[in-house]
């Protein structure tokens, strides 16, 4: 198992470790299965949350005996100084434990939660007590969607790490997001590796390739680990198999060369999938350049923000349309971008699309 330094937390942790999230969907016995099992493959990070159902519980459950092997994160949505406190209890009396290595601010997605959290009364505050108490290792941070928030959370030198949504598609446009990270010595956790899961063929249907049995999957968890300014993925697995392929990529691990990136790039385009957020553009930019000057993938990011987003972020998507020199409308339906794009998308139609809804800012 490869293993790299999580930022100034100094951790060493493994490059792939083991997402918790799915555990609710398997009994007892199936999740300590998958996590003894993960352990005895060189796994020595486990991911968890509040919010994950029975998943910290299943954790206490199946490896609470192995607790020097592995180190413990969990998170709270609460943004209050009094949920956060509470959460944190609730946490560690399901886990059955003493101590959580790396406590969490879980998606402080939008300018609300991010002033609340921060506030004198907020769950910073919570964290920071637990940690003086020697409850808590290290305080962090997860942010979904709001490059502002992630960039505040970076910067402000109060988290030791960030967990941010991250895959060849790039769907919460993270790309810029990651070096200031690395810049600043915060540890970068990746989650959505695989979109939720829907980077996927069915078992039936998958096809070996890119180092696993399963391409897309082996590429997609390559391709986020070839960026050096990431420092771990955290796949979540509910089945021995997934656990098996999954970490035999890090033994040892084998950045993307330039013909697998395109191998994933055709094989996620034959795959023809609709990912987080209704995205169907693979932002490989084969499309470019368009003869009028259009920035086909970037009119998509803003569409599909608009379109997806909450209604608080929404704004990131009108923001960056604006910012573009030629807008949608300017297309003329040449068809130079249809012959290119690997995905078979019908390019004009979704400018026009976007162009309809991208105009008509509230």
């Amino acid at each position: 198992m490869d293993y790299r330094r999580l930022g100034k937390t100094e951790l060493e942790v493994s490059a792939i470790s083991y997402g918790a999230i799915r555990l609710p969907n398997i009994s007892e016995d199936e999740a300590a299965e998958c996590l003894n099992l993960a352990l005895d493959l060189g796994v020595n990070f486990i991911d968890t949350a509040r919010g994950y159902r029975d998943s910290e519980r299943k954790i206490g459950l199946g490896v609470g005996h192995r607790r020097d092997e592995y180190y413990l994160a969990t998170k709270t949505k609460k943004t209050d100084y009094d949920g956060a406190k509470e959460e944190m209890e609730t946490s560690l009396n399901e886990l059955q434990m003493d101590y959580i290595d790396i406590y969490q601010l879980h998606s402080i997605s939008n300018e609300e939660a991010w002033q609340t959290a921060m506030s004198p009364d907020g769950a910073l505050r919570a964290a920071r007590e637990a940690q003086e108490e020697g409850i808590v290792g290290h305080v962090s941070i997860t942010v979904h969607r709001s490059l502002d928030v992630m960039r505040k959370a970076i910067t402000c030198g109060e988290f030791e790490t960030i967990m941010l949504c991250y895959n060849p598609v790039d769907s919460e446009n993270v790309a810029d997001i990651l070096p200031l990270a690395k810049e600043h010595d915060v540890g970068t956790i990746i989650m959505k590796a695989l979109s939720g899961g829907q980077m996927a063929y069915p078992m039936e249907e998958r096809q070996a390739g890119l180092g696993g049995p399963n391409a897309i999957v082996a590429g997609c968890i390559r391709w986020v680990l070839s960026n050096p300014a990431v420092d771990m993925v955290i796949p979540g697995m509910q089945k021995v198999h997934e656990v098996e392929e999954n970490l035999a990529l890090a033994k040892p691990f084998v950045p993307l060369s330039d013909e697998e990136r395109e191998e994933l790039r055709r094989r996620l385009a034959e795959f023809g999938g609709t990912y987080r957020y209704d995205q169907q553009c693979l932002r490989c930019a084969y499309c470019e350049p368009c003869p009028e000057g259009i920035a086909i993938p970037e009119v998509f990011t803003a569409h599909q923000m608009v379109e997806s987003y909450s209604d608080d972020l929404k704004y990131l998507g009108y923001d960056l349309y604006e910012s573009l020199e030629v807008e949608a409308d300017a297309c003329i339906e040449c068809g130079v971008c249809l012959e290119r794009c690997p995905a078979g998308l019908e390019i004009p139609r979704m400018l026009e699309e976007a162009q309809n809804t991208l105009s008509d800012r509230p």
